[in-house]
């Protein structure tokens, strides 16, 4: 009898888990259609943005450095030839597929949402009122993340690489695909990674992490930082090591935060009334 009770309230379990996966996808499916809908607003002042010349990082950065008294190609920023469609469903698709990352990245807060009310009845009322933070931090970390790509990484590699040339023999074409797919990588790929101390908190909770371990590996965390941000972003150095900056900074943060976990956990511990 109490292992037919355990096996029904473990396919409730998974009945639960069923609807919470059908609830965020039909999130992202939505926020999908209506972007697929508005595709060319999307594309022209989101995804191809980076292409027009009065971008604001170009501008920023011009003014810059012409406060410095420097020279700056980012004052005469040019795009000659338009990106080119090799294939006659190659728009359609590329634009359901964009559709589509960009939902996970709008929902990006219900989903998270979603998460919570799954594992949030297995939690304690104390555990629950310690995380109430948690979605909008996550939130908060991974919209940073966003911007920070879309402002600072992704002008900086399409105008490094739109200008790159070994010689006039070869001429430069890209296709819609590489653009969008440079952008939409690296998008994903930084706020992914600015979700960091977030991580490392849920990590120190379990007890698998602690600040002395962080602190023992700092130099191989540099390294695997270094490693990432060269998958992540294009093969030139200024926007591997603009990528690595505030990942080392927040890796600085997470360390604090571990600190904060195993301080409450030992605060907690004296507490409890021995047994």
């Amino acid at each position: 009898m109490a292992k037919a009770q355990k096996e029904m309230s473990f396919l409730g379990h998974l009945e639960e888990l069923r609807w919470h996966l059908v609830r965020s996808a039909s999130a992202i499916f939505i926020i999908a259609i209506v972007l697929f809908v508005f595709q060319k607003q999307v594309y022209e002042h989101f995804l191809l943005a980076h292409r027009k010349p009065d971008f604001i990082t170009y501008q920023l950065f011009c003014d810059f450095f012409n406060m410095l008294g420097i020279d700056s190609t980012f004052c005469d920023v040019t795009f000659k030839d338009n990106l080119i469609s090799l294939k006659p469903t190659q728009q359609l698709m590329n634009s359901i597929w964009s559709s589509l990352i960009l939902g996970i990245v709008l929902s990006f807060p219900y989903l998270l949402w979603e998460i919570w009310r799954f594992i949030s009845p297995g939690l304690t009322d104390k555990e629950i009122k310690n995380s109430r933070g948690f979605i909008f931090i996550a939130s908060f970390l991974f919209f940073i993340g966003i911007a920070f790509s879309f402002y600072v990484i992704a002008p900086i590699s399409i105008h490094f690489l739109y200008n790159y040339q070994i010689t006039d023999l070869i001429q430069n074409n890209f296709t819609m695909d590489s653009h969008i797919g440079l952008v939409t990588n690296m998008l994903l790929g930084v706020s992914v990674l600015f979700e960091l101390p977030v991580l490392v908190y849920f990590l120190t909770k379990i007890g698998l992490v602690t600040p002395k371990f962080l602190k023992k590996y700092r130099k191989h965390a540099l390294v695997v930082v270094l490693i990432l941000a060269a998958i992540i972003t294009p093969p030139d150095i200024a926007s591997q090591i603009i990528v690595a900056i505030p990942i080392l900074i927040l890796y600085e943060v997470s360390i604090k935060v571990s600190k904060m976990v195993i301080k409450k956990q030992q605060k907690n511990a004296q507490k409890s009334p021995r047994v």
